[in-house]
């Protein structure tokens, strides 16, 4: 039997929701008898002839509706492209059949090509709610994907989203695996590559549980909201740019499960391998390079953890046709003085203009993934890529460069810290013999970092640094007095994260 339709009158409230599509319907209205709807059902709206599945939200009782009403929340309204007093229809939403395969994968049955396939497929159509995208991805967290999998997961993000050609032989790309607060070299490795002459598309994700992403970053000193023709009218002009992958939907299925994990404060190994090589793959990228930090309180551990992704990375990347090459760096610590978008901005922009007072370990982290990209580029085992980065980044030639691709991408703006700010001092003299990263990070998240660009962690010592009582170890900047005292009620908490002895 056909699914029967119904129509309302839509009325707009306003309700904002992220990215999450709902709509709204009184208990007792004909439609919601007759259907045998419930809340949180998926169903099925069409308004003027588009269509959407939203989760279904139902009044009980009050003023916001009245019979003969419906409404939507303001991102359904927005793609569906709604008025006010606009028919809106129903109907039942088809079984999501892929849901066999994510309930066989959490009792550890392996998932073929076609479970990854067809899963990815209805992610991408919104056939997924929240809730059945965090049983997905819970059932593939931790160590449970195998080495198939992970390939066929990788190639069903790619199969299901858009892809850049370059027609050029050699497309050049970068990424770090994460963890490590204030790693921000992307803007530093695109500008020196883009101006040794090499093809540098970077798409760069926000933050999913760090307190900034690249594409945070970069948006404190130029627009990463670029359309697909826009980001070849760059490339085509400056041969790189730095930009929100998520805006272009190269990988879309991605950018919906990394929202999900944003959320559930999750990064599972077998889904950021797919992540990271499906998004290279769809940019057009050819050869990669890819840093995994490793240290105690990084995203990943311990040396043989890294070992382990490495092998991952290049036989993943060998399966879709990628040349990956992978570093595995000092993670023990962060990397410049910033933690949070634009103060992690204000460290790019220093080592860019050659500051005297510019984080050097920013800088040395940048140049050894530079000369890495330009290996592979030339095909050097010797490190003659990190002797041509050093020389194009010292004679100002990269910051030039970074310069031009920000006015191609739509021009730049000066990044400032937030207005509020609280200084923490040491309390006893000695040597700096631990930063922890994921405490100092989650300092930062809790100033407001990301979504308030300007806030964050200044950090004045490094490991190893020598202080006295008095001396100052690090800043907390927030947009707002209340937002800082919520982040130093935590402090109070939290003891060790940052060890004298």
């Amino acid at each position: 039997m056909e699914n029967t339709t119904y129509s309302l009158k839509l009325k707009y409230l306003g309700i904002d929701t992220r990215y999450e599509h709902v709509v709204y319907m009184l208990k007792g209205c004909h439609i919601y008898r007759a259907e045998g709807f419930e809340a949180l059902n998926r169903i099925l709206v069409t308004v003027n002839g588009r269509s959407i599945i939203a989760t279904l939200n139902v009044i009980t009782e009050g003023v916001l509706l009245k019979e003969g009403e419906a409404s939507l929340s303001q991102s359904a309204w927005n793609a569906l492209q709604a008025k006010e007093g606009d028919e809106i229809f129903f109907s039942h939403l088809p079984v999501v059949n892929s849901m066999r395969a994510v309930r066989s994968k959490m009792y550890r049955q392996s998932l073929t090509d076609n479970d990854l396939h067809s899963i990815l497929k209805d992610i991408v159509d919104e056939k997924y709610s929240n809730i059945e995208l965090a049983a997905f991805i819970t059932a593939c967290a931790g160590d449970n994907m195998d080495e198939s999998e992970i390939i066929s997961l990788t190639k069903a993000m790619i199969d299901v989203g858009q892809k850049l050609t370059w027609n050029k032989d050699m497309v050049l790309d970068k990424h770090c695996v994460g963890g490590l607060p204030g790693n921000r070299t992307t803007p530093i490795v695109v500008s020196i590559v883009a101006a040794a002459g090499y093809t540098i598309p970077k798409t760069s994700s926000r933050a999913i549980t760090s307190p900034a992403g690249t594409a945070d970053t970069v948006e404190t000193m130029t627009p990463v909201n670029l359309s697909i023709e826009q980001i070849k009218d760059v490339i085509n002009k400056e041969n790189g740019c730095f930009v929100w992958g998520g805006n272009v939907k190269l990988s879309p299925a991605d950018d919906i499960i990394i929202r999900i994990e944003r959320a559930l404060d999750v990064d599972s190994e077998g889904q950021m391998i797919a992540s990271v090589l499906s998004k290279k793959v769809a940019a057009g990228s050819t050869h990669v390079v890819v840093d995994i930090p490793v240290g105690k309180t990084a995203k990943v551990r311990t040396e043989q953890d890294a070992e382990k992704l490495k092998y991952y990375f290049k036989v993943v990347g060998r399966a879709i046709g990628l040349k990956v090459k992978v570093l595995i760096t000092d993670g023990s610590q962060p990397v410049g003085r910033g933690i949070g978008p634009a103060l992690e901005a204000i460290d790019v922009l220093q080592v860019l203009r050659n500051e005297a007072n510019a984080p050097q370990d920013l800088k040395e982290r940048s140049l050894q993934i530079a000369g890495a990209v330009i290996d592979l580029a030339i095909n050097s085992t010797k490190g003659k890529g990190e002797i041509i980065a050093k020389e194009i980044l010292e004679s100002g030639k990269a910051f030039t460069k970074f310069m031009a691709i920000c006015r191609a991408q739509g021009g730049f703006t000066e990044p400032h810290y937030a207005k509020y700010k609280f200084e923490v001092k040491a309390t006893i003299g000695g040597t700096v013999s631990e930063i922890d990263n994921r405490r100092i990070a989650k300092i930062a998240k809790l100033a407001g970092a990301p979504k308030d660009h300007a806030a964050g962690v200044l950090l004045h010592v490094m490991v190893h640094s020598k202080v006295t009582a008095g001396d100052l170890l690090y800043t907390i900047y927030a947009h707002h007095e209340g937002v800082l005292n919520y982040a130093l009620e935590y402090l109070k908490a939290e003891r060790n994260i940052i060890t004298i002895q």
